[in-house]
C-alpha cells in the first residue's frame, strides 16, 4: 500500500526548444551561417549530414577545439537535443525527454550506463522501459571516444533498434 509513495517521479525536461538552437543561435562563421539554417536543419534524418559536417569542423579546427574546450556541455546539449528530436520523431513511440536522475531512480534501464555530462537528459519510454542517450553519444563523439563513425550511423541504428 505504501510502496507507491516511495516511487520516484519522473521529471520531464523537454529539449525541443534547445534543439532549435542549432539554427537559431548560429555563430558569425560563414560556414555556420550558410549551412546551419532552418531550411537545412529540418529535423529529417538527412539533416544529420549537416550536424556531422559541423561537428567534424568543431573537432578538427583550432577555433572549434577552443570552443569545445570552453563550452563543451553547451555543445553536447544543443547537438544531442537536435539528434534526439530526430530519433524521437522517427521512432514514433512514447519516448519523452526526462532528467537522467529521475529515470535512474525510476527504472533500472540506466543501470551500468554513465552520463555524458553533469546535467544529462535522456529519452525514456515508460511503456517499454527503454532509454536512449543521445547526449552521452554526442559527448563521447566530441571527446573522440565514440563507437560510431558519425551521427548519421548512430541515428539510423537507433531508429532501427527502437522502431
Amino acid at each position: 500500500m505504501f510502496g507507491s509513495l516511495n516511487r520516484t517521479k519522473l521529471i520531464k525536461n523537454d529539449l525541443k526548444s534547445i534543439a532549435k538552437l542549432m539554427y537559431q543561435d548560429v555563430s558569425k562563421d560563414t560556414w555556420d551561417q550558410e549551412n546551419l539554417t532552418k531550411r537545412n536543419l529540418d529535423f529529417t534524418i538527412e539533416s544529420i549530414r549537416y550536424i556531422d559536417a559541423y561537428t567534424k569542423r568543431l573537432c578538427t579546427t583550432q577555433m572549434g577545439s577552443e570552443l569545445l574546450k570552453n563550452h563543451f556541455d553547451n555543445f553536447v546539449i544543443k547537438i544531442g537535443a537536435y539528434i534526439g528530436e530526430i530519433i524521437k520523431r522517427n521512432i514514433n513511440q512514447d519516448f519523452k525527454w526526462y532528467e537522467y536522475d529521475s529515470v535512474y531512480h525510476f527504472s533500472s534501464a540506466l543501470d551500468g550506463r554513465h552520463r555524458g555530462i553533469k546535467t544529462e537528459t535522456v529519452l525514456y519510454s515508460k511503456k517499454r522501459d527503454r532509454v536512449i542517450v543521445p547526449l552521452t553519444v554526442v559527448a563521447q563523439y566530441l571527446e573522440g571516444n565514440s563507437t560510431y563513425t558519425d551521427f548519421l550511423e548512430y541515428v539510423e541504428e537507433t531508429i532501427k533498434q527502437n522502431s
